[in-house]
């Protein structure tokens, strides 16, 4: 696991301690050479593949004399204009659910919970090219794998959008910083503090590392529908009665007492502790709708093979009490429950730690290989 007190060149010389404390969530950093000599991970076809792929999110953004224009993907390698043609943008999201090595980037940045960690999104543009000034409702890390880009960044008050465009662009954007990025820089900002990229000649490529940030209306609405999936078997079948219900004059008004038994039936629900963190659990590791997982077959029952790595694709966490992968939820205790945290922390487990897990922990893990949500390593 990461050293949470040690000095990273990726943090610009701070621990993740010290960032986490000054930075997240307060004030913007600019951080040169976070990664030296760096080399794109994946190249420029490469990643032009992966935008034509069904399943890979992908957007198509350019600015010309008539305004901007977006396109969805899929997009076809014809469907992009050449290289040397200016000011356009080709924005590929969730590229670590595609790709190892994007993945294995995107795990430097776990000083921060998997809670919060969403996607590693790149950003290629033609010279000029861009998005326009615009904010995130997320904490986002600009990376500067290649080519250069020129940053323009402010804490904005004025966040009105230009009317009848097919993105969100700000139309009084009030820059107070600039900054170019090279390749290996990164540039760290807040929620909703606005800026604007624009490359700085052809081959420009960012990665930009988001985070989740659920409102609470749609935490609500996510943590309702899951425990109500839960309410009929946990509150039973009590039916509502009413031997005390006069006569009424007014047949249409709801019964007050109906209102109190509803009001009931919703607290009762929501007091279990144990299914709330359930819930929680459960919705903030669901794959998102364009992730699969091939399956592969699992050693016989009883038996593991080795050491054992989590897909890229899998997300896995736990609280006090459950273990949560992939949308499901295990109540989990004693050793097994130390080697599955161990696993969600790490992301594997050596074979030595495998064979300390009880039959039944075993089980389950091949059930999961069965799945594909994780393998031997």
């Amino acid at each position: 696991m990461m050293d949470i007190t040690q000095p990273l060149q990726l943090l610009g010389g701070l621990t993740p301690v010290q960032f986490m404390k000054r930075h997240w969530q307060k004030k913007p950093l600019l951080i040169r050479q976070a990664v030296s000599a760096f080399t794109p991970l994946l190249a420029r076809s490469e990643l032009f593949e992966l935008a034509g792929q069904e399943g890979v999110e992908s957007r198509l953004l350019s600015q010309g004399e008539r305004g901007w224009k977006m396109r969805q993907g899929p997009l076809a390698r014809r469907a992009l204009p050449p290289a040397s043609q200016p000011n356009w943008t080709l924005l590929v999201q969730g590229v670590d659910l595609h790709h190892s090595g994007v993945h294995d980037f995107m795990q430097q940045f776990r000083f921060v919970p998997d809670a919060r960690l969403d996607d590693l999104m790149i950003s290629y543009a033609s010279d000029q090219g861009g998005v326009g000034p615009h904010f995130d409702s997320y904490d986002v890390f600009l990376f500067q794998a290649a080519g250069k880009r020129r940053w323009r960044i402010g804490r904005q008050n004025d966040l009105s959008l230009v009317e009848g465009l097919p993105l969100k662009i700000l139309s009084n954007f009030e820059p107070e910083e600039e900054y170019v990025l090279e390749p290996g820089d990164m540039l760290y900002l807040p929620p909703r503090w606005a800026h604007d990229g624009v490359a700085v000649g052809a081959d420009c490529m960012t990665y930009s590392i988001g985070f989740r940030q659920p409102s609470r209306g749609e935490l609500a609405r996510e943590l309702l529908t899951r425990t109500a999936d839960e309410a009929a078997d946990f509150l039973g079948d009590t039916p509502y009665k009413d031997p005390s219900q006069p006569a009424v004059s007014r047949p249409a008004q709801v019964p007050a007492a109906m209102l109190d038994f509803a009001r009931d039936a919703v607290e009762r629900a929501l007091r279990d502790p144990s299914q709330l963190a359930m819930a929680l659990g459960e919705a903030l590791t669901e794959p998102k709708t364009n992730v699969w997982f091939e399956p592969s077959p699992a050693p016989a029952s009883g038996q593991s093979s080795g050491a054992i790595v989590l897909d890229r694709r899998t997300r896995m966490m736990y609280d006090d009490q459950h273990v949560f992968i992939n949308g499901e939820s295990y109540r989990a205790g004693g050793r097994d429950a130390r080697m599955m945290r161990d696993l969600a922390d790490n992301r594997a487990l050596s074979k030595a730690d495998v064979t300390r897990l009880s039959m039944d922990a075993i089980e389950l893990v091949n059930q999961w290989k069965e799945s594909g949500w994780l393998h031997l390593n």
